[in-house]
C-alpha cells in the first residue's frame, strides 16, 4: 500500500508538474501575444503621428474664419490640434520627446504662451527638427517678435502696417493698407512658391526686414518699390522701418538641420476672405481678377515649410574600378573608377527618383582634387573619372545645396595607395636621358680602362 501511495502521489506530483508547465506555455504564448499586439500598436501609432500638427489661435474663431486652409491640410492627411495660445496645459515636449511634427502660430497678439511654451521650447523645437508656420498681424506681440528675432526677422511695431500709395486694391478704405503684391515679387523658386501664376496676392499686416548677415533668411514675398512700413494713421517723422524691395511681407528660412520656418506678416493672407476675394488694383486700367493668388501660394508654403516639398535623400552609394563590380581594400594611383548614387525625392508621399543636371561629386583629400559633374544614368547619378597620381585618404563626397530643397550631403572614405615595385615600368620614357648617359659613362671607362692599360704595357717594353 505504501509503495501504491507513493507511487499514486509521485504521479500526481507529475501530472501537477505537467499541469504547470503547460500553465506557463500558455502565459508564454500569451505574453508573446501581448508584447507583439503592443508593438503593433506602437508602429501604427507612429504612423499615424506622421504629421501631427500643433495650431495656436488667439481665439477659435480663427479656425472658422481660416477653415479653408485647414481644411486643406487636413484633406493632406494632418492630424490637426486646436488650441487657443494661452491654454495651461499647452505642452510641445513629453519626456524628451515632441509631441508634434509641426507648429502653426496664428497668434499674433498673444503676450504669453500658455502651459510649457515659450522661446526656448518653440527654438528647441526648430533645432530639434520640427516646422514652425507663423502668421502675424498689426497687433504683433512680443513673443512672436522675439521669434523672428531668433530666426533672423524683425518686425516693425506694434499697430504699424505695410503702406503702398501705388498699388493697393480698389476696396482699400483709404489707408493705403490692402496691398495688392505683384507675382513678380515672389521669390523665384517653384519648389517654394509653386508654379508662376498671373494671379496678384492680397496682403494687409505689419512689414518684416531680415537680417542681411543671415543667409539662411529667404525672401519669399517682397514689398514694391514705392511700399513701406509705418504706422497708417501717422504723419512720417522719422525714417520708416523698412523700404521699398527691402519690406518683406513672407520670409522663410531653412535651417541647418533641415527644419523650415516660414514667417508671414499678414493673418488676413490665409483666411477664407482674402482666399475668394477679387482683387484690382486702385490705379487706373487695372486688370480685374476674380480670386487673388493667395490660396495658391498658401497651399505652396505650407507643402514647403511641412517637407512635403523639395525633400531629397541618398539612397544607395557605390564605387569601384571600371570594369569590376566590387570596391578594392584600397584603390591605386591612377586608377580608372566609376562612382554612382541614387537621389530620391520626396512627391505626394512616394519617393521618387530626383531630376538634376547640377550635381557635383568631389573626390577630396582636405581640398578636392577632382571635381565633376555626376550624368543620370536611369535612377541614379554616376561617373568615370582618372584618380589623381596621389596617395591618401580621399572621400568621394556629394555636397548639394540648392534653394527649396534640403541640404544633401554623402561622404564615402576611400584609400588610394602608391604602385607597387611590380606595377612600375621597366623602363619610363621620360628617363631615356639618364639611360643614356649611364651606358655612356660605362662604354667611356671602358674605353678610358684599355687605353690606360695598353699605355702602361707600352711603357713597360720600352
Amino acid at each position: 500500500m505504501e509503495g501504491t501511495q507513493t507511487n499514486r502521489f509521485s504521479f500526481v506530483g507529475s501530472s501537477k508538474k505537467r499541469t504547470g508547465a503547460m500553465t506557463h506555455r500558455r502565459l508564454g504564448i500569451l505574453d508573446f501575444s501581448l508584447l507583439l499586439f503592443v508593438s503593433l500598436a506602437s508602429m501604427l501609432h507612429c504612423a499615424l503621428a506622421d504629421g501631427k500638427t500643433l495650431v495656436l489661435l488667439d481665439n477659435l474663431n480663427i479656425r472658422d474664419t481660416h477653415s479653408i486652409f485647414f481644411r486643406s491640410l487636413a484633406d493632406r492627411g494632418f492630424d490637426i490640434t486646436f488650441k487657443t495660445a494661452d491654454d495651461p496645459s499647452l505642452s510641445l515636449i513629453k519626456y524628451g520627446q515632441f509631441l508634434y511634427d509641426h507648429l502653426i502660430i496664428f497668434s499674433p497678439s498673444v503676450e504669453d504662451f500658455g502651459g510649457s511654451i515659450n522661446m526656448e521650447t518653440i527654438t528647441s523645437f526648430i533645432d530639434g527638427g520640427g516646422n514652425v508656420l507663423v502668421a502675424a498681424s498689426s497687433e504683433i506681440g512680443d513673443p512672436l517678435r522675439e521669434l523672428g528675432s531668433e530666426c533672423g526677422i524683425e518686425f516693425d511695431e506694434e499697430k504699424t502696417a505695410v503702406i503702398d500709395h501705388h498699388n493697393y486694391d480698389v476696396s482699400d478704405p483709404g489707408e493705403h493698407t490692402l496691398i495688392v503684391a505683384d507675382p513678380e515679387n515672389l521669390l523665384k523658386a517653384p519648389t517654394i512658391v509653386g508654379k508662376p501664376t498671373n494671379k496678384p496676392v492680397l496682403f494687409k499686416g505689419v512689414g518684416m526686414v531680415a537680417d542681411p548677415e543671415n543667409p539662411l533668411v529667404l525672401d519669399i514675398l517682397t514689398g514694391s518699390s514705392t511700399s513701406y512700413s509705418y504706422f497708417p494713421d501717422r504723419p512720417i517723422s522719422q525714417y520708416p522701418h523698412a523700404v521699398g524691395k527691402n519690406t518683406l511681407l513672407i520670409a522663410g528660412l531653412q535651417a541647418r538641420n533641415n527644419a523650415r520656418v516660414v514667417f508671414s506678416g499678414s493673418l488676413d493672407f490665409f483666411s477664407d476672405a482674402f482666399f475668394n476675394s477679387g482683387v484690382q488694383k486702385a490705379t487706373p486700367g487695372s486688370q480685374w481678377h476674380e480670386r487673388t493668388g493667395n490660396m495658391e501660394l498658401a497651399e505652396a508654403l505650407s507643402r514647403w515649410v511641412f517637407k512635403e516639398a523639395g525633400v531629397l535623400r541618398v539612397g544607395a552609394v557605390t564605387h569601384h574600378p571600371v570594369g569590376e563590380t566590387s570596391p578594392p581594400a584600397a584603390y591605386t594611383i591612377t586608377d580608372l573608377v566609376e562612382y554612382s548614387v541614387v537621389i530620391e525625392m520626396l512627391s505626394e508621399g512616394n519617393w521618387v527618383p530626383f531630376d538634376g543636371d547640377d550635381i557635383q561629386l568631389e573626390f577630396v583629400r582636405i581640398d578636392p582634387f577632382v571635381r565633376t559633374y555626376l550624368k543620370k544614368n536611369g535612377g541614379k547619378y554616376s561617373v568615370q573619372f582618372k584618380l589623381p597620381d596621389v596617395y591618401g585618404v580621399f572621400q568621394f563626397k556629394v555636397d548639394y545645396n540648392r534653394l527649396g530643397y534640403t541640404h544633401l550631403y554623402s561622404s564615402t572614405q576611400v584609400s588610394v595607395r602608391p604602385l607597387q615595385h611590380t606595377q612600375y615600368e621597366r623602363f619610363i620614357p621620360s628617363a631615356y636621358p639618364y639611360y643614356a648617359s649611364v651606358f655612356s659613362m660605362m662604354a667611356g671607362l671602358f674605353v678610358f680602362s684599355i687605353v690606360f692599360l695598353h699605355m702602361r704595357e707600352k711603357e713597360k717594353s720600352d
